[in-house]
C-alpha cells in the first residue's frame, strides 16, 4: 500500500487554494460573532461558560477514541484549575489528565509549538496509564504503528504510520512547519488551511503510542486560536464526534495522497459547523443564566433538580419533552406532587406545556424553543 509518507514529495502537500477562500472568509466573520457574543456575559458567567465548553470538548474528543469519561469529574477538575469552587468532588486520574491538557491548550495557545509541549500533553493524557512503553515521549517500539479494524486473525489495515526510528526527524520537520505557518511565521497560512493541514500531517506521523487523535485535535484548536488571536473555544471535537465515521473515512482517504484539497474542504466545513454549534451554545448559556436570574428562590428543591437536569440535556430539555413520569423518576415524588409541581412551573412561566393527558410534555421556556 502507498501511504502519503512513502511518496517522494512527502511532506509537501498540495491543494487548490480557490476551494477554501469562501470558507476562510466565513470562518473569520463567525469568529467575530462568537467573540462578540461572549462579551455579553459577566466575568463569572464567562468562567462557567469556559468550563462547560472545555468539558464538552474533553469528553467528546475522548468519545471519538471510544473512551467514556465522567462529566462531573472533568468539570470539577477544570473548575479547580481555573480557581473556581469545586465542592471537593473527587476527580479520577483519566478525567484529571484530559482536563489538564485542555486547560494547557487554552492557556498556552499563543506559545510556539515545541517537543516539550507535546510531551507534556501526552503525559497529562496518559495519567495513570500502566500499559505504554513510553509516556511523555515519542514511540520507540519496532512494531509497525497501524490503524486496524476487524477480526484479530484477519484485520483490515486502514493506515500504517512511519516507523518509530523516523519519528524524531518527522516531528522536528512538523514543528518547524507549524511555527513557520503561524500568523507571525515566515510563511503564514490562512486559518482553516493551516489547521486542517496540520491535523492531517500530525495524524499521518502518528508519533505517540496512544493519544494521537486527541493531541492532533488539540493542535487544530491551538492553530485556530493563533490565527484569530485568542482561544477559539469552538466545539470542534463535539462536531466531529457527531459524524465520527465521516471523519475517519476522510482521514483514511487522504493519508494515501499528497493532494489534500478534499480533506481541507471537509475540515473547513466541519470547523464552520462547529462555530455554528458554539454560537448556539453560547446563546443557550446566556438564556440559562437569565432563566436562573428570573426564577431565583421561586422553585422548590424538586423543581430545581428537574430544571437542572433539563438544562444538562440541552436547549430542548428532554428529547420529545419532559413527561410526568420523567419528573417522578428524577424526584422520586408521588404523581400528585409531580402534577402540582409541573402545574406550578407552567404557571410561573418556567416551562411550556404541550399535549394533553398521557401525551402531555413540558419544555424549558427559553427564546427559540417551541
Amino acid at each position: 500500500m502507498t501511504w502519503n509518507w512513502t511518496q517522494q514529495a512527502w511532506p509537501r502537500f498540495v491543494y487548490d487554494e480557490a476551494e477554501l477562500r469562501t470558507h476562510e472568509s466565513n470562518f473569520l466573520l463567525t469568529s467575530g460573532e462568537i467573540i462578540g457574543a461572549v462579551r455579553y456575559v459577566s466575568e463569572e458567567e464567562r468562567n462557567l461558560l469556559r468550563v462547560e465548553l472545555l468539558s464538552d470538548e474533553a469528553i467528546k474528543t475522548s468519545e471519538i477514541e471510544g473512551e467514556v469519561l465522567d462529566r462531573l469529574s472533568v468539570q470539577s477538575s477544570l473548575r479547580r484549575q481555573f480557581g473556581l469552587d469545586t465542592g471537593n468532588r473527587p476527580v479520577k486520574p483519566q478525567e484529571r489528565g484530559i482536563a489538564e491538557m485542555m486547560v494547557d491548550v487554552y492557556e498556552t495557545w499563543s506559545h510556539p509549538l515545541n517537543h516539550e509541549t507535546l510531551f507534556r500533553w501526552h503525559g497529562m493524557l496518559m495519567t495513570g496509564n500502566r500499559h505504554l512503553e513510553v509516556i511523555g515521549g515519542y514511540r520507540t517500539h519496532d512494531d509497525a504503528m497501524q490503524i486496524v479494524s476487524g477480526r484479530m486473525d484477519k484485520p483490515t489495515v486502514h493506515y500504517e504510520a512511519p516507523p518509530s526510528r523516523q519519528v524524531p526527524a518527522e516531528m522536528e520537520a512538523y514543528i518547524d512547519w507549524f511555527n513557520r505557518s503561524a500568523p507571525s511565521g515566515e510563511r503564514p497560512l490562512p486559518a482553516l488551511t493551516r489547521a486542517g493541514w496540520g491535523h492531517l500531517y500530525f495524524e499521518s506521523i502518528h508519533p505517540f503510542e496512544d493519544g494521537n487523535g486527541r493531541i492532533g485535535r488539540a493542535l487544530a484548536e491551538k492553530s485556530l486560536a493563533q490565527n484569530i488571536g485568542q482561544p477559539s473555544l469552538i466545539a470542534l471535537a463535539y462536531t466531529i464526534e457527531s459524524s465520527r465515521k465521516a471523519y475517519y473515512d476522510q482521514l483514511e482517504r487522504h493519508q494515501r495522497t499528497l493532494d489534500i484539497t478534499g480533506w481541507l474542504v471537509y475540515f473547513a466545513e466541519t470547523v464552520l459547523a462547529a462555530q455554528k454549534t458554539t454560537l448556539e451554545r453560547v446563546a443557550f448559556f446566556i438564556d440559562k443564566a437569565k432563566f436562573y436570574d428570573r426564577f431565583r428562590q421561586q422553585l422548590n428543591e424538586r423543581q430545581e433538580k428537574v430544571i437542572a437536569r433539563m438544562f444538562r440535556e440541552g436547549a430542548m430539555g428532554f428529547k420529545g419533552g419532559l413527561s410526568a413520569e420523567n419528573y417522578i423518576s428524577i424526584t422520586r415524588s408521588s404523581r400528585a406532587t409531580a402534577t402540582r409541581d409541573l402545574h406550578d412551573l407552567v404557571e410561573k412561566g418556567a416551562l411550556k406545556r404541550w399535549g394533553e393527558r398521557r401525551y402531555t410534555r413540558y419544555f424549558l421556556n427559553l427564546p427559540g424553543t417551541k
